[in-house]
Order: structure tokens, then sequence, then C-alpha cells
């Protein structure tokens, strides 16, 4: 049965006559008490900051019972949204990444969109394309990836585009979206999204192009956008997986991957009024380069999936960070905090290869934990407390409690590692990375 948000014809029970101008009814799904009752809940269990106005999350249902009604009435007037509120948000490589926050009443009004209109699009995308779509992940995305390899496609053309989320052209995404939506009124209110502006240090900005990174809405329009890069790749039966905007696309020798990428640039540049990154961009192998935090790796059981050492050497860096141990926060704290980035870590990358590295890192790990405790012991007395209360003798206790060798010294020594135990490190909170690591991997 069609869909009443398509162009073509409709049936009698959608309203036919109800839409012989191109118009449906998407705007009242949008509105209805159930959707935005369903976005309402989608926004707060997200939480985040608040925008431009704000508000917090946690306000939101307050205001919305007291202003119901003259929300719907400026929504139906056209005279929403508000800007959103731009930060700089570090990347790993030093750079910063624009995020644009909305209010959350906009996340709610986004989401609200993006409820409707996903099914709509979601069986136009391609199959090759695994960003922000239901029962789709980065997992699968690196899967597909490992099959083609499998099948012999040992060359990427890895693609990298410039600041995309910034970048994308206004008319052209409404272009792609009147291709599936026919009511002007939703039409009219995603381009009042794309026009909202801006706000730097209270400085108001114009939005004339892209679409901020951070909304509930941009990445449906992002893939919207996209699609037609993936419409053109499958046309020319190329292997390629899509996350957003990173693409690979998988070739069987670098000469062909050569000729891909200028195609494709080309497109890219020309038709959708994206700017390749050139220096980021390159024809490699999947072995070296970086896909999603991953790279593939041979090995006598055949092609398996790993970290890159990038994300190798970024969660050895956090964790360092963590447990410096001039920090002055009690030892619950800093166990907390590295099983809250280690937990989200191995979650993600433990469909990985990496039993040797988890080994290793937990090792470090554990000797970071001691020669914190030991900083937090201070002074001689306290030390020699602390190590007869956990079994070392009075003798021992004395003579390790006055020694002057250095923390990262002793953080490995007979007497730490006869007190501060595996088992007791794990009675102060600490869980086993290398297990933890071994318990995700076996259910992959």
């Amino acid at each position: 049965m069609e869909h009443e948000g398509y162009v073509e014809a409709h049936s009698a029970f959608h309203g036919e006559k109800n839409n012989q101008n191109g118009v449906s009814n998407l705007f009242e799904r949008i509105l209805s008490r159930n959707n935005l009752n369903q976005a309402y809940l989608q926004v707060v269990r997200s939480k985040g900051a608040a925008g431009v106005d704000g508000m917090t999350y946690d306000r939101l249902l307050p205001y919305l019972k007291k202003h119901r009604e003259e929300l719907l009435t400026q929504l139906h007037l056209g005279k929403y949204p508000q800007p959103v509120l731009r930060v700089d948000i570090p990347k790993q490589d030093g750079g910063t990444r624009k995020l644009g926050i909305p209010t959350v009443i906009d996340r709610m009004l986004q989401q609200a969109i993006n409820q409707v209109l996903q099914p709509i699009f979601e069986p136009t995308f391609s199959d090759n394309s695994f960003g922000f779509r239901p029962k789709r992940s980065a997992h699968q995305a690196i899967i597909r990836a490992k099959s083609y390899y499998e099948q012999g496609y040992k060359y990427v053309v890895d693609l990298d585009m410039k600041a995309y989320f910034d970048t994308a052209n206004h008319d052209k995404l409404m272009h792609f979206v009147e291709k599936r939506i026919t009511d002007k009124r939703v039409l009219r209110l995603i381009r009042q999204y794309l026009l909202s502006g801006i706000m730097i240090d209270g400085i108001f900005e114009k939005s004339e192009e892209g679409t901020p990174q951070g909304g509930n809405l941009s990445p449906l329009l992002s893939n919207i956008y996209l699609n037609e890069s993936d419409q053109l790749l499958e046309k020319r039966g190329h292997r390629f997986v899509r996350y957003a905007d990173d693409c690979n696309i998988y070739v069987k020798s670098k000469r062909a991957g050569q000729r891909v990428m200028k195609s494709i640039t080309k497109f890219l540049e020309t038709d959708l009024s994206l700017t390749v990154n050139r220096e980021k961009s390159a024809v490699g192998s999947p072995l070296k380069r970086k896909f999603l935090g991953f790279c593939l790796l041979v090995t006598k059981k055949g092609i398996q999936i790993r970290p890159h050492y990038k994300a190798k050497v970024t969660v050895k860096q956090k964790l360092r960070r963590i447990t410096k141990r001039n920090r002055g926060r009690s030892i619950d704290m800093i166990l907390k905090e590295i099983q809250q980035l280690m937990t989200g870590w191995i979650n993600y990358y433990g469909i990985g290869e990496m039993k040797g590295f988890m080994k290793n890192l937990n090792g470090w790990l554990k000797r970071r934990i001691r020669q914190y405790i030991w900083k937090q012991w201070k002074n001689p007395r306290n030390k020699r407390k602390n190590l007869m209360h956990l079994g070392i003798d009075k003798r021992k206790a004395y003579e390790w409690s006055n020694t002057r060798k250095g923390y990262w010294i002793i953080s490995s020594s007979f007497v730490l590692h006869r007190s501060l135990t595996d088992k007791e490190l794990a009675s102060r909170g600490y869980k086993d990375i290398a297990l933890q690591y071994q318990f995700v991997h076996l259910n992959y």
C-alpha cells in the first residue's frame, strides 16, 4: 500500500481527493498528540544541553503543559524554529567539530518530523548505507567491508568530505526531499530549520548552507542528500559502504581505485556541491586505512576486524589522564571514570581482535591504579598502616613505607602486588577490562 507522502498516485483509502493538488496530511501527522508524545520521550531520554533559550530538557514538560496551544498556533503560522547554539567540540586530531545545539522545543519538533519522514525515505536508501538508520550500525558496516575484502576487493577508495554538515546545499537538499514529500507545510518547516541561523557568542549568523550537526533531523537529511551518490555507485556496480559522510568504495586494483576516486570526486563536487578533502582521501589498503575506527587484519583463520592503532593510542591517553596521580580525586571516583570510559569503548571496539592489547592494557592500568592509591596514602605513617591492614608484616611495611623509590617503580613492586592484589582492586570497584573484552567479544 502506498504511503500518503509519496508523489505517485494515492489510493482512495488514503484520501486521493484530498491530495489532488499534491498536498498530503503529513503536517497533521507530525503534530498529532501521539507523535509529539513519542518525540518528547525521545528528547528527554537523550537529555543534552540547553539551546539559545536556556531551557533544559527537564523543564520541557511544564512548558508544554502551559504553552501547548500557543506552540501549535505558532507552528501553523510558520513562526518556528529558533537559532541553534554553536559550540566547538575538540577532535582527536587536534581540530574542532562544529556542533549545533537546537533548543529542546526544536529538538522535540525535529524528532517529530523525523519520526514521520523516516519511514517514507527508508525504503529508498541503499542497502550499503548504515549510518543513522533503524536496525543498522557501524558494526554491520565494518562487517560488510570485511566481506568485500574477502571477495577480492583489496583496495579501498577512502573518501573524506570536508565539513559536510556545514556545506550541504539547501536548494539541492529540498529538491531531493520534494521527490517524496508533497505537503508544502512540511517542506516549509524543513526549510525554516535549515535557515534558522546560528548563535555564536551571542552574535546571530545566517545559515545559508549546511544542516547543523546536532539536530535530530540532520541525520535523516544527510542520508537523503548523500543517497544521490549511493544511487550513482549502485548504478555503476560498485561495492561500497557508507556511514553518514564516511564512504569507502572497494575495488580490485589501485588503478581502478584512482579512476573511481576521480569520477566520484567530480560528482560530489559538481552535482552535490560538496568538497572532497584531498589531503585525507586516498586509495589504499583496508588493512591500513581507518574506517569507523577499525581496519582489517589477515590471520591464519582468515580476515579479521581490529581496532585501528589510533583508537588504541587514544584510549590509553584518556586512561592516562584519568589516572594521573596528582588529580586529587578519590579512588572511587577514578574507578568510576575508568568504568564509564571502558564500558563504552569495549562495547564498540569489542568486535575486533585485540586480546593481546587488552591484556597489556589491563596490566598497565592496574599498575596506574596502584600508583594512584600509593600516592593517596601520602605520608610514611599512613602507608605503613595501610600496608599492615592489607596483610603485609610490620617489618616489611615499615621498610616500604619509608622507601625513596619513585611512585611508578613502587607500583610494580612486590609489596604492592601482595597488598593491592587484583582481588583487593576488584573489591574497591575495578572491573577487569581484559575479562570485559573477552565477554563482549565472544558475544559478537
